[in-house]
């Protein structure tokens, strides 16, 4: 078994005020500012707001008396581009996740390597992309050195977390117990009879994927020595000038996953390939020399663009919610090669 003593001793902090910051009425009214930004169109945060006062009040009686029962979901599913199944909890659940999220991402920020880029402050997809790049220009000394990737994510991520491993990470951290407390029925809150999964539409969920894999970003880092690794939720990429060091890596990582996490690396999505030849991730293909949209990124955009425009002209949108549309998209456009692209959309908009 790999020592990993020195990761638990890391950043284990004073948090005996935290439930307090989190279930406090200033705690929780503050998490619903945060959390009713760019919401205040959904209808069932307008409905939460009319009756605001008494919802808050409802929420912190029901913490502090210890009968807090987390509500059930939503489910429906979105293609973002792929088929997802996305379960949406209350509004006043929302609002708890948002204080927890507030109040105890602090402490395993501390712990969080560099090169973890989802759903961290200053990080995203596209600082992850051109970061790999960045790695690549480092390691092939300016493209004079042939550079293999090795690309892999985690076999159904998501629904795979076992709610006893993640609780245990978070005991690592956090050792007051009515926060524990509160923490659990949030993860519990959602397939508690196999008490496995977490729910992608939690803003929770976000932080307990980083939580979870943090221990493999540090066994990659740490024990094994790679210096060119990135990650984005369950998706990483590791380079090396050395093809078969990177195919070596691959037993590695399952083993490591499935002993700690109860995980399986896909076995039908390791790549390993020259950088020259372009590397998936993130929605954009990455070359020594650019970036570019990956195909099925930009013909999914020109739909929806497509899509758009016709909402507008028909009225079942307004010019703000078409523009908001329009400029998301060129945003992604630059960060890559994108003039071909601006050129079809200006023949969209033509039309």
């Amino acid at each position: 078994m790999i020592d990993m003593s020195w990761y638990i001793k890391e950043n284990v902090s004073n948090n005996k005020n935290i439930f307090y910051d989190i279930t406090s009425l200033n705690g929780l009214f503050s998490a619903w500012d945060e959390f009713r930004k760019g919401k205040e169109n959904k209808l069932d945060v307008q409905k939460f707001f009319l009756d605001l006062e008494n919802q808050i009040f409802d929420l912190w009686r029901n913490i502090k008396n210890g009968t807090y029962c987390h509500s059930n979901y939503e489910s429906f599913f979105v293609c973002d581009p792929k088929l997802r199944h996305i379960n949406k909890a209350a509004v006043i659940d929302r609002v708890l996740h948002h204080s927890i999220v507030g109040n105890i991402e602090p402490l395993f920020e501390k712990s969080f390597i560099f090169d973890s880029y989802s759903s961290r402050t200053g990080k995203g997809t596209h600082r992850a992309v051109k970061r790999l790049r960045n790695f690549f220009l480092k390691i092939s000394r300016n493209n004079t050195r042939t550079v293999w990737a090795l690309k892999c994510d985690i076999k159904k991520f998501f629904d795979s977390i076992d709610h006893d491993i993640l609780l245990n990470l978070v005991r690592e951290k956090i050792k007051d117990g009515d926060t524990l407390s509160i923490i659990e029925k949030v993860v519990r809150s959602y397939n508690g009879m196999t008490r496995k999964g977490v729910p992608l539409g939690n803003l929770t969920s976000q932080l307990f994927s980083n939580v979870y894999l943090n221990k493999l970003d540090h066994f990659v880092k740490r024990t094994l020595g790679i210096k060119y690794y990135v990650r984005y939720a369950d998706d990483f990429v590791i380079l090396d000038c050395d093809k078969q060091k990177l195919e070596n890596l691959v037993s590695k990582f399952d083993d490591f996953v499935y002993g700690n996490f109860k995980l399986r690396i896909h076995p039908n999505k390791i790549v390993i390939k020259k950088l020259n030849q372009g590397i998936d991730f993130l929605g954009y293909v990455v070359f020594p020399t650019h970036i570019i949209l990956r195909t099925k990124t930009k013909r999914r955009m020109l739909k929806k663009i497509k899509k758009r425009k016709l909402e507008l002209e028909t009225g079942l949108i307004n010019q703000h919610a078409f523009n908001q549309c329009l400029q998301s998209y060129f945003g992604m456009l630059k960060h890559c090669r994108g003039n071909g692209i601006r050129k079809e959309i200006g023949k969209i908009m033509a039309d």
